[in-house]
């Protein structure tokens, strides 16, 4: 009986979830994604436009936040395993063919902050933005964190545990914070 209502309840959240991506009026949605359990996507009304390929798979428990005037373009065939975040306050775009490992969050944002004679002052409600561009064919291992700012070019492969904080140029391997450039 358990089960039975388990999968009625998943059912619900990806026709919900689903519904959700399909009915924002500047979502651009190249078939139905496949969802697992527990996807949240938090769309803001005035999000500015997103854009989902074909393809798209979607593990568990994955988060998504686009805010007002923000763009996320997501390309064809990409999967992101379980617990990923993507949260967009400007712009995010992630090429075709990429793979996300288990917890990989992507930010295009930090909270303001401001460091003064007492000390620090942080603002817990307004950001600086800058966008960040993921290539096409790459791998971010488990637990990789990207911050704003950051391109990573196509054909890139980033290794778990890494911080992404500058750019990381086509064709490389990142693991340790070490960059390798294979050609």
């Amino acid at each position: 009986m358990m089960n039975f209502l388990f999968k009625i309840v998943n059912a619900a959240n990806r026709k919900s979830q689903l519904g959700v991506l399909k009915n924002h009026p500047n979502t651009d949605l190249a078939g139905d994604p496949k969802l697992g359990t527990g996807n949240h996507f938090v769309l803001y009304p005035n999000a500015r436009q997103i854009s989902i390929g074909a393809q798209l798979n979607l593990r568990n428990h994955i988060h998504f936040i686009v805010g007002n005037y923000a763009r996320l373009a997501i390309g064809n065939r990409v999967f992101m395993n379980n617990f990923c975040s993507v949260n967009c306050l400007e712009h995010i775009e992630i090429g075709d063919h990429t793979l996300f490992g288990e917890n990989v969050k992507i930010y295009d944002h930090n909270h303001r902050y401001e460091r003064t004679e007492n000390g620090l002052r942080l603002s817990h409600s307004e950001f600086t933005t800058a966008p960040v561009k993921i290539g096409k064919n790459c791998w971010l291992g488990s637990n990789v964190t990207v911050l704003k700012g950051v391109t990573i070019g196509d054909n890139c492969i980033i290794g778990a545990g890494c911080t992404i904080a500058k750019d990381v140029p086509a064709n490389s391997t990142v693991i340790n914070q070490q960059q390798l450039i294979f050609k």
